[in-house]
């Protein structure tokens, strides 16, 4: 699993643009990969050092993230909030519809631009469910979204030397690569869950 992890991340950063769009679908769709884009956004800034390029990579990432949020929206706007009953934690539910009611642009800016463990799937069920508009809840992302890496990648910039050292040590190694390993497991725990509901839904 350690192998297979640190090969996963090594071929997402070698794809780079194309990698972080695929990272952004999935991670902001049904699987679990924390921090996911951001980790990835940092590396590949920290690697090459242009602006240019903390702008594409800025722009990938976003670009994935709101594919993935299609795809949610594909699936909760037509369930309704029945449909979501069956997806959210009774907890979490009652928390998410509470925001996205009163004010669904702020909370989205919060998922979106908050890391985690602050669930960020959720509010783009709710929002979805509750027939909050498509393009609306787009824009809201896309402007989070893009703000957050585009920070992310410009610090990389700026301090890029100083974060590969940093991440060339060895416990920062582990680290990483025990997240993409938890990134895995939650994401076929997510996999799984997601089509045990669906079919108990139908």
């Amino acid at each position: 699993m350690k192998h297979l992890a640190r090969v996963l991340f090594a071929i997402l950063a070698k794809a780079g643009g194309p990698g972080l769009l695929v990272l952004g679908i999935l991670d902001s769709s049904f699987l679990f990969a924390p921090l996911g884009n951001d980790l990835l956004v940092v590396a590949l800034a920290s690697s090459y050092h242009s602006l240019a390029r903390v702008a594409y990579y800025a722009a990938m990432s976003t670009i994935g993230s709101l594919g993935g949020c299609l795809l949610v929206n594909a699936v909760f706007r037509p369930a309704g909030e029945k449909g979501l009953e069956k997806h959210v934690p009774k907890k979490r539910l009652a928390y998410v519809q509470r925001k996205v009611a009163s004010n669904a642009a702020s909370a989205l800016v919060l998922a979106s631009l908050a890391p985690p463990p602050f669930p960020f799937t959720p509010f783009i069920m709710a929002a979805s469910a509750l027939q909050y508009p498509r393009g609306k809840m787009l824009a809201v992302v896309g402007a989070a979204r893009m703000a957050r890496f585009t920070g992310l990648g410009i610090l990389a910039f700026f301090y890029g030397r100083h974060i590969l050292k940093w991440a060339a040590a060895p416990a920062v190694e582990y680290f990483l690569v025990g997240l993409i390993v938890v990134s895995i497991a939650g994401s076929a725990i997510s996999v799984y869950g997601w089509i045990k509901r669906s079919r108990s839904v139908r």
